[in-house]
């Protein structure tokens, strides 16, 4: 038996990421980590810096690096509006790795003329992305 579907819309600043019929979705919102199935409850929440992973129809499934936006759940579609999206086997190790070393050397060597909530938001967006690329290494 076919599990239900729902459509899903993930946009970012510059395009559309993915539009097409899931089963299901997980994502990182404000109050911590949600799975959507078709039917659920209404929702509009903030989106943590992390991944979407998207399990289309027939199981196959893609997962996508968020650095935050809004997640909306309605009755007969679910939308992802991202401050930026990158599908996961497109993101680099390196660059992250180097921005999650500089955004710790901010952190760690505060002056007056840094700003701590950038550092730390840099931070978690470098933590998000290297998590992600571990997950699509260790899925194939």
């Amino acid at each position: 038996m076919a599990a239900i579907t729902f459509h899903l819309d993930v946009v970012s600043a510059e395009k559309m990421m993915f539009s097409g019929l899931v089963e299901t979705i997980q994502v990182t919102g404000s109050e911590g980590e949600l799975g959507i199935y078709s039917g659920h409850t209404p929702l509009l929440t903030a989106i943590k810096p992390g991944m979407v992973r998207i399990v289309k129809q027939h199981g196959h499934e893609e997962i996508i690096y968020l650095s935050g936006g809004i997640l909306e759940v309605q009755p007969s579609s679910t939308t992802v509006l991202a401050d930026t999206a990158i599908r996961g086997e497109d993101l680099d190790a390196a660059k992250a790795e180097e921005a999650k070393n500089q955004a710790e050397l901010m952190i760690q060597n505060q002056h007056d003329d840094i700003n701590f909530t950038q550092a730390a938001s840099d931070l978690a967006k470098a933590i998000a992305q290297l998590k992600v690329i571990d997950l699509v290494k260790n899925r194939r």
